[in-house]
């Protein structure tokens, strides 16, 4: 089956490449339904948003490849990555995205250690005497 439409997404340090193809509302992850590839129902939510939003849900399949980070993480790439692949087939698609923040790329890092402390942040115990 030929491919319509393809987006990248990303979410901390999880990339998820998304191929869009007409069919009947099949959701692949890494080659497992998104139901039994993530732990909670609330991740499959985020992953099937995009295509609520813009009423695509049994237009077409989507097969994803998602590596990096944790389920969390791996659950926005694949919605930024949907999000970006519905924008590229249909132009109309765009703005219902926008307006619902899907195809913002959340920027959220996690903050590297910094020498001379604990962690990012925390510093050694200080002690006076």
């Amino acid at each position: 089956m030929k491919n319509i439409g393809m987006g990248t997404g990303r979410r901390k340090t999880a990339v998820a490449r998304v191929f869009i193809r007409e069919g009947n509302g099949k959701l692949l992850v890494n080659d497992q339904e998104a139901s039994s590839y993530f732990a909670t129902p609330e991740q499959v939510q985020v992953v099937r948003q995009p295509l609520m939003v813009t009423a695509s849900d049994t237009k077409f399949d989507v097969v994803i490849t998602v590596y990096g980070g944790g389920l969390n993480g791996q659950a926005g790439a694949c919605s930024h990555g949907i999000s970006r692949a519905l924008a590229q087939i249909d132009l109309g698609n765009r703005v219902s995205l926008k307006a619902n923040g899907l195809l913002t790329r959340d920027s959220r890092m996690v903050e590297r250690k910094k020498y001379g402390q604990r962690s990012a942040r925390r510093r050694f115990q200080f002690s006076k005497r």
